[in-house]
């Protein structure tokens, strides 16, 4: 059988468009509405969930995803309770992959055989740990991987020919390519220069690749859709989450609807963007 992540890249390739991933926070303004906005998402046109893992360090993300992990802190989420939400979430929804994003501090606090078996069996297909360098595979990549779950490595601008290799040694799931040099939802990247970095990773593995990173509109996700094998966007999609909140930051009731309408338009984006590479 294959995995959900496999089956939603053949499928998305035999519709001949690339996939859309979406990241929110959990916990985020609360654990009940983060729930909700996760189950919104599929129907809105996602096809791979990245739910982000709240830490206090998240040193590869920009403000609107600080801040959504502190919120998420501060309404008490933490690794238990996310793989809690994503059990209920599989409760309704056994197709849709779902991948964790974060850091590996709060994992391995967790412990992480604990937190590898709780993971698999709350429903979870990947994980995205981004402080953990091939050099550490040992501590989480190679365990993950003889448990099932896809150990999914971010690539970047400055990841040359010579650490490319490394960094898709055991990768698996998809690679994930960030299309700036820096952090999260703070500047728009170069369309041109996403294609070319992807057309050069791809030389060197059959895995998907999707850009992330400073995509924020329809229009973005079209124009990495052209050349990519998927189009992932996060601070957006949090920044919509925020404006929804009132004045004391809980949750409205077009807070989901608001959300959900982003998704529809960036899944628009990416149908139209057509697929970067053939079935």
């Amino acid at each position: 059988m294959p995995s959900r992540i496999d089956a939603t890249f053949a499928r998305a390739r035999a519709e001949n468009r690339a996939v859309l991933v979406t990241y929110v926070m959990a916990g985020d303004p609360d654990p009940e509405t983060s729930l909700e906005v996760l189950k919104a998402l599929p129907g809105a046109g996602a096809d791979i969930l990245e739910f982000g893992l709240p830490f206090t360090d998240p040193m590869a993300d920009g403000p609107a995803i600080q801040a959504a992990g502190l919120r998420a802190l501060k309404a008490g989420q933490g690794v238990a309770g996310t793989l809690d939400l994503v059990r209920r979430f599989r409760a309704e929804n056994d197709g849709t992959p779902i991948v964790l994003m974060g850091y590996f501090n709060p994992i391995h606090t967790y412990g992480v055989e604990r937190f590898l078996d709780d993971a698999v069996a709350a429903g979870v297909d990947g994980l995205i740990v981004v402080d953990l360098p091939p050099e550490e595979d040992s501590e989480l990549c190679l365990p993950a991987l003889a448990k099932g779950l896809a150990f999914i490595r971010l690539a970047t601008p400055t990841t040359d020919e010579r650490r490319l290799p490394a960094v898709l040694a055991n990768t698996a799931g998809f690679v994930y390519y960030v299309s700036i040099t820096g952090i999260t939802g703070t500047a728009t990247p170069d369309f041109g220069k996403v294609s070319e970095a992807v057309a050069r990773i791809r030389r060197h593995t059959d895995l998907p690749v999707v850009v992330g990173f400073g995509v924020k509109t329809g229009a973005h996700a079209a124009a990495i859709a052209k050349g990519a094998d998927g189009v992932v966007v996060g601070s957006a999609l949090v920044d919509t989450l925020v404006r929804s909140l009132d004045s004391e930051g809980r949750p409205q009731p077009g807070t989901v609807p608001a959300v959900a309408e982003l998704v529809r338009e960036l899944a628009s984006g990416v149908r139209a963007g057509g697929v970067g590479r053939a079935a």
